[in-house]
């Protein structure tokens, strides 16, 4: 037998030499991806119940070197991450009680618009003064969130992070575009600041211009700020009002609470009636009158006559009028509504919440998602209807404007309001399907930032907590705990001027997306003639 002796190379049997690097390689292409996420986190980390506002700051920073002179594809999918490690934690508690999918879902959707704006970010930035066309490309992205799918979804705008922060008297000059500009802007900005240091340490020489817009990019935020404090103001120009909060509780959290709708209702009366005791006993000063939470009366007392009946005894006892909150049958239509009910005349006004919410008051898509599952489609059985008109009741002479819980987080639901007459706003909310999350303190900065921006007393009535009662300069004078019954009177400052943020309205958010769109363009055309060029 012969046997033929294979020549085998030595190079197939040994690793190549450049392995280590070439794995060096994928890991450091993963670096962005990670830092994209993390810098989202931040962002998270910089929003209530945490008073860390600053932090949104660096996280802008990181994310503006994470996109900078990227390919708007790049941006696009870092942007994706930066969503997702903003909105995942911030959102979780959309799935405190119908489970994790809803959660996933709609941060999975959300996290888009955010992805867009990375892909804008990236492709202005090669442009000079590229954090003013950014900051704009970002507020744009916001506007368009608010708006769409399904009406839109504003939570977790830039500007109901900042609260406690430098930034929040810009919100009465432009409101929360023109705040969220600010902070994107600064964050921005402070990232060429310092990226600019490191490249004149390097190189020895600091381009002059670049270094001027980059220092101007976090001044001017920081001047404007402190140039707009005198817009915010909690003098009373209108007299003052002894209003009264009351916070019932419920018999559990969660969407069980419901089917115990008659024990809320008793719990906001009974809470009316010690109220009401403490008053007659000195210790309380007589309130002007009294606010519920909504769904304090998820009977209709206009077709229960027990229910009726409850509230009847209750506006008796305090003697002032009560801002009910109802769900009210109506021509075969559910309303979310306000009641306004006088404790002579009983139901004397209404009104009917306009900006339902997408899957908690009606379900969008309802044949489709009952083609896929008939179990889902049981989260709303029958839909809210919208109502068409501003809110104001008139209440022992004061006018205050309600903006329904969710309808909060939407700039024209509280304008609209404000220009409608309403010298103080009440934000009726019922908050005890989400439990001890962090919603409610996201929500709660968003009335304090509704206040500066409209310079308004905001009264924050909710069934399970946290109750609030807000000056015109967004400062919290009392609040109450979770899942307690408690009630909250103070003497607050009726207003009737208008700031700049109100009067303009939605014209500094258009005026933004314009740069943005500016921005974009130049940005665009600038790419093509590169192109070009480089094709000659």
């Amino acid at each position: 037998m012969t046997v033929t002796a294979t020549s085998v190379d030595e190079s197939d049997q040994l690793p190549p030499q450049n392995a280590p690097a070439s794995r060096r390689a994928r890991l450091a292409r993963l670096v962005p991806a990670a830092v994209a996420a993390l810098s989202g986190v931040l962002l998270y980390i910089s929003f209530p119940p945490r008073t860390l506002w600053w932090l949104a700051l660096p996280a802008f920073a990181v994310f503006g070197w994470v996109l900078r002179g990227r390919s708007w594809k790049a941006g696009l999918g870092l942007g994706y991450l930066f969503g997702l490690g903003f909105l995942l934690p911030l959102l979780v508690w959309t799935g405190v009680e119908v489970g994790s999918g809803p959660w996933l879902a709609l941060t999975a959707i959300e996290a888009i618009f955010v992805a867009l704006a990375g892909a804008g970010i990236a492709a202005v930035s090669r442009l000079p003064g590229w954090p003013v066309w950014a900051a704009a490309v970002w507020v744009a992205s916001e506007a368009a969130r608010a708006r769409v799918p399904f009406e839109g979804f504003p939570w977790g705008k830039v500007a109901f992070g900042q609260a406690d922060g430098i930034f929040l008297s810009l919100a009465a000059v432009g409101g929360t575009p023109v705040l969220g500009f600010a902070v994107v802007l600064g964050g921005f900005g402070l990232y060429e600041v310092v990226r600019l240091a490191i490249e004149g340490r390097r190189t020895h020489a600091v381009r002059r211009g670049a270094a001027a817009a980059a220092l101007l990019s976090v001044a001017v935020p920081v001047i404007g700020a402190v140039a707009a404090r005198p817009l915010v103001s909690d003098k009373a120009e209108d007299g003052t009002a002894t209003v009264a909060v009351v916070q019932g509780n419920v018999p559990q959290a969660g969407l069980e609470f419901n089917a115990q709708r008659r024990a809320v209702l008793d719990y906001h009366a009974k809470e009316t009636e010690r109220l009401a005791a403490e008053v007659k006993a000195g210790k309380v000063a007589q309130p002007d009158f009294v606010l519920w939470p909504e769904n304090s009366s998820d009977i209709d007392p206009f077709a229960n006559a027990d229910a009726r009946a409850v509230i009847d005894q209750a506006a008796r006892a305090i003697g002032v009028p009560i801002s009910v909150g109802g769900v009210v049958e109506r021509d075969g239509k559910l309303f979310n509504e306000q009641i306004l009910w006088d404790p002579v005349k009983g139901p004397i006004d209404t009104y009917d919440k306009r900006q339902i919410q997408p899957f908690g008051e009606y379900l969008p898509l309802r044949s489709l998602i009952g083609a896929i599952n008939s179990d889902w489609t049981s989260m709303v059985r029958q839909d809210f209807s919208r109502g068409s008109d501003p809110g104001v009741f008139t209440m022992d002479g004061a006018k205050v404007g309600l903006v329904t819980c969710y309808e909060a987080a939407f700039d024209w639901a509280v304008r609209s309001e404000v220009t409608d007459g309403a010298q103080m706003i009440s934000v009726p909310s019922n908050n005890a399907t989400f439990d001890r999350s962090e919603m409610t303190y996201q929500q709660l900065a968003m009335s304090r930032v509704r206040a500066v921006e409209h310079s308004r007393t905001v009264t924050v009535p909710v069934t399970s907590g946290v109750s609030a009662i807000i000056m015109p300069d967004g400062k919290i004078t009392q609040k109450t705990g979770m899942f307690v019954a408690d009630s909250l009177v103070q003497k607050v400052p009726l207003r009737s001027s208008e700031t700049p943020a109100t009067k303009l309205g939605i014209l500094p958010e258009i005026s933004l997306v314009l740069v943005a769109a500016g921005g974009l363009g130049w940005a665009i055309g600038a790419g093509v003639r590169g192109r070009r060029a480089r094709d000659v």
